[in-house]
């Protein structure tokens, strides 16, 4: 789910959120004058919380767009349950053995909408144009493993420098600067999709500037977009390779921005399914049609221990986190369906390559999210008397929408707990309190992040040292050597890979390097007749392809 802090997710130089920190509201129903037309027609509708930007792969980056190419887009894979890599346009890959290179087999039975076939030159020149400086685009640091693209993004090397070539019209060969573990899940994000250079350079600038300004090899098709309305359709995909495995013909879209006229629709069966909000999944929690997904996305504190003395401490830190009861500000406080939160990286993302057991089970520390006032109370005495202090002021930065507006005034009441502590509270939009965070003009920030891809190294990454979203200027030397050779010896093996990063969220929770306060969820309800949803945690989070009406 989506990310610089509030799009799609994971970022060694930006934040994009999903962060999102959510996955996008989706509402779908049958078509027609009855269901059963629906049922007939295989026809759903559905509805996005904002406007569609573009249908430019290279220059998408918020979830509305991205949804929409991943379903009329083809890439070499898709993702299954679970964030299983299935093939897509790659019937075969063969990996070195130091992981450095790639080479994928492609089927040949797949075409562009327009029927020419979709070939491994077709990945290229994708490559190389979101490569390429000059097209800005905002998701091309998901390409730096690949050799050569941080000498193109300077400017020092040509994009046909990039580490990718065709050979053939089937076989793509990629060569990465380091290995990349998680690679196969990169390459299932629009961004890395094939692109039709003959339709780019027909429509240069206004390429992907309306549905008839592009072309599709996926299994939808979309039409009726001129740019700015706010209705459009996709349509089943004739020349897609695999479209006898698709069920529905079509999918009416159209912006529906309020829940309250969302769930109304649900209530008049008018719609199949309705994402909800706030108090409404308190209300509807046991209703028969309730689906809760948790997963992906993580909203924690950063504490700015560059500008605040106090914050240095440890014991500061750790009281600040245990006289905050975490399970009452999810349960009780925000009743959305959010839970508690065992660490950063967030339950249901990964899993141990053995025991398959949850990376955030494995990774626990009790201390770095428990609820313990009695020893809260404790540390802060201690932790103040050792900076010189007995007396501190904070202000808590956040966004300005009433879901974190409401976990900011519950700080409050919690810190305010702690002898001579005082807090203030500092709502401000999104997009401010992002450009703040990033300047280091702050004190604590309730802070959003919602991962690319299903790994821990999504969200650990971000806490190294340096890395543009670690605005707090947590610093930890074993931390950095854990990520750093989760990355380089152990990157080619899953289980020290797996073993490096438990031990880096360990030490993360054990120094406090950050407060996680709660871990969101999308909470829908669902007609039963609606079957074959995918949902997955992290990166494209939603997969209509195999939907049908029964």
């Amino acid at each position: 789910m989506f990310n610089k802090q509030g799009k799609f997710g994971r970022s060694f130089k930006r934040v994009t959120a999903l962060l999102l920190v959510t996955a996008v509201t989706l509402v779908l129903a049958a078509c027609g004058k009855s269901s059963n037309s629906g049922k007939t027609q295989q026809v759903l509708k559905l509805s996005t919380p904002s406007e569609l930007a573009t249908l430019d792969n290279s220059k998408a980056s918020e979830s509305v767009s991205l949804t929409q190419l991943y379903h009329t887009g083809e890439g070499l894979y898709r993702l299954g349950k679970n964030s299983k890599i299935e093939n897509a346009l790659a019937t075969s890959t063969k990996v070195s053995k130091d992981g450095l290179q790639y080479t994928f087999k492609l089927r040949t039975n797949d075409k562009w909408s327009n029927g020419k076939p979709v070939t491994a030159k077709d990945f290229v020149y994708s490559w190389r144009r979101t490569a390429d400086p000059k097209t800005a685009s905002e998701y091309s640091y998901l390409f730096e493993g690949i050799k050569n693209f941080d000498a193109i993004q300077k400017k020092q090397l040509s994009p046909d420098k990039l580490g990718v070539k065709a050979i053939g019209n089937n076989k793509l060969v990629v060569t990465l600067s380091k290995p990349v573990p998680y690679f196969k899940l990169l390459v299932a994000f629009p961004v890395f999709f094939p692109e039709q250079a003959s339709v780019v350079n027909k429509y240069g600038s206004d390429y992907g500037t309306s549905s008839s300004k592009t072309s599709y090899n996926g299994p939808f098709k979309l039409v009726g977009w001129n740019g700015t309305n706010e209705t459009w359709k996709l349509v089943k995909n004739p020349n897609y390779w695999d479209k006898k495995n698709v069920h529905l013909k079509q999918i009416d879209l159209n912006v529906v921005k309020s829940p309250a006229t969302g769930l109304n629709l649900y209530q008049q069966g008018k719609l199949d399914a309705v994402t909800l909000s706030g108090t409404q999944v308190a209300n509807y929690r046991k209703n028969k049609d309730f689906k809760n997904f948790v997963g992906g996305s993580m909203i924690y504190l950063q504490l700015n221990q560059k500008r605040v003395k106090a914050l240095r401490n440890l014991k500061v830190r750790q009281a600040l986190s245990q006289i905050v009861d975490k399970q009452a500000l999810a349960t009780k406080v925000l009743r959305d369906g959010s839970t508690k939160p065992l660490g950063f990286v967030s339950q249901n993302l990964f899993r141990n390559p053995k025991t398959k057991a949850d990376f955030a089970k494995d990774a626990y520390v009790k201390s770095g999210v428990a609820y313990d006032p009695t020893n809260a109370k404790k540390l802060w005495q201690q932790g103040m008397k050792a900076v010189g202090q007995n007396k501190l002021h904070l202000t808590i930065l956040s966004d300005d929408t009433d879901q974190t507006r409401s976990a900011a005034e519950y700080l409050q009441s919690q810190f305010e707990k702690l002898p001579g502590l005082s807090i203030s509270i500092q709502t401000v939009p999104k997009l401010t309190r992002m450009s703040r965070s990033e300047k280091g003009n702050f004190d604590v920030v309730i802070s959003t992040w919602g991962a690319d891809f299903a790994d821990p190294i999504n969200f650990l990454s971000l806490m190294t040292k340096g890395n543009s979203s670690n605005n707090g200027g947590f610093v930890n030397t074993k931390y950095d050597q854990l990520i750093a050779k989760s990355g380089s010896t152990d990157a080619n093996d899953p289980q020290k890979r797996y073993n490096d990063m438990v031990s880096a969220e360990k030490v993360l929770m054990q120094q406090q390097g950050l407060i996680p306060l709660y871990q969101p969820a999308t909470a829908q309800l669902w007609k039963s007749d609606v079957k074959g949803y995918v949902w997955n945690p992290a990166g494209m989070s939603q997969g209509w392809k195999d939907i049908s009406i029964k």
